[in-house]
C-alpha cells in the first residue's frame, strides 16, 4: 500500500540526503586527507535517508579516499568499574552482582557490538573498517592506514599516548561533535595522562576470551579517568582558541544536516587541557 500523498508531502522537506551532509561536512570545514575523529548523535541530524550507514558513508566521502573517519566503540559494560556497571547492578544482591559478572560475555573485537551509538557501530560494521583490540576502549577507523591507527592498544592504556587516541593526536587529527558536548570530548582522557609525570591510577577489570574459549576476568592499573569537567575545560578551550575565525586552530562550528557541531582541532584542545589540569586538577595521595 502506498503512503498518504500529503503524509509525503509534509515528510519530504525533512529527510536530510548524504549528499547534503557531504556539502555541509565541507561547509564545517572538514576536508579530503583529514583524519576525523566523530562523537555523534544519530537522531540529531534529522530523517537521515539511508540511516546510520548512510552518515558513514556522507563522512567517507568528505575525508575522500585518503582520509580516515575514526570512532569510539568503547564497551563500558565490560568492567567492574565503570558508571554503565555499576548502574546495572547498583540494584543487585550480593548474590545476583556475582552471578551477573560470572555470566558477563568476554570481549569480541569482531562482534561485540559498540556501546557507543548507532553511527559509531554503522562504522564498526562498515566493510574494510579495522577495530582496536582494547576491552573497554576500543576504536574504530576507516581509511587506507587505519591498520597503523588501530593497531597495538595496550589493556593498560585506554586512552593515552599508546592508544589510538595518541596516534591521532600526532596526526593532527579533527574531531567532530554532532549534536553532542564536550562531556563527550575523548581527547581530554589524553591529557589525564600527559599532564603530569605520575598521574593518579586505579585498579580495572574486564572479561577476557580465554584460549580454550571459555572467559576469565583480568586485573590491571591504568589512570583514572575522570570527566566530570570536561564541560568546563571545553568552554575555557573555546575563549582561548576561539570560534569560526580564519585561524587554522580554531574551532568551527555550523550546521550538519539538523545538527549542531564543532569541528575542534585535537592536538591544540589536548594541549589546552593538560595546561588547565595542572593549575586545576587536585587527587589525593
Amino acid at each position: 500500500m502506498h503512503a498518504p500523498t500529503n503524509v509525503t508531502t509534509e515528510t519530504a522537506h525533512l529527510q536530510v540526503t548524504g549528499e547534503q551532509l557531504v556539502s555541509d561536512l565541507h561547509t564545517l570545514g572538514v576536508e579530503p586527507g583529514q583524519i576525523v575523529l566523530v562523537h555523534a548523535s544519530l537522531k540529531s541530524l534529522g530523517w537521515v535517508v539511508g540511516g546510520a550507514p548512510a552518515v558513514v558513508r556522507a563522512l567517507h566521502t568528505a575525508v575522500g579516499p585518503d582520509g580516515h573517519v575514526v570512532v569510539p566503540t568503547g564497551t563500558e559494560a565490560n568492567s567492574q568499574t565503570s558508571r554503565v556497571h555499576r548502574a546495572r547492578i547498583g540494584t543487585m544482591t550480593t548474590e545476583e552482582v556475582e552471578a551477573f559478572q560470572r555470566d558477563m560475555p568476554a570481549f569480541d573485537r569482531d562482534n561485540t557490538p559498540s556501546g557507543m551509538g548507532a553511527i559509531s557501530e554503522a562504522l564498526r560494521t562498515t566493510k574494510g573498517a579495522v577495530r582496536s583490540a582494547h576491552p573497554q576502549s576500543s576504536f574504530a577507523a576507516i581509511g587506507p592506514r587505519a591498520d597503523y591507527l588501530m593497531t597495538g592498544h595496550p589493556l593498560d592504556c585506554h586512552l593515552g599516548p599508546e592508544s589510538p587516541l595518541g596516534k591521532l593526536f600526532a596526526a593532527d587529527a579533527q574531531v567532530l561533535m554532532i549534536d553532542v558536548g564536550f562531556w563527550a570530548f575523548t581527547g581530554f582522557h589524553l591529557a589525564e595522562y600527559t599532564y603530569t609525570p605520575d598521574p593518579p591510577r586505579q585498579k580495572y577489570a574486564c572479561v577476557l576470551p580465554a584460549a580454550d574459549g571459555d572467559r576469565y576476568w583480568e586485573y590491571y592499573e591504568d589512570v583514572v579517568l575522570d570527566d566530570q569537567k570536561f564541560e568546563v575545560i571545553g568552554e575555557a578551550l573555546e575563549e582561548s582558541l576561539g570560534v569560526d575565525s580564519d585561524e587554522v586552530m580554531t574551532i568551527k562550528r555550523g550546521k550538519v544536516g539538523r545538527a549542531q557541531c564543532r569541528l575542534v582541532p585535537l592536538r591544540p584542545a589536548v594541549e589546552f587541557a593538560m595546561e588547565w589540569m595542572v593549575k586545576h586538577r587536585v587527587y589525593p595521595r
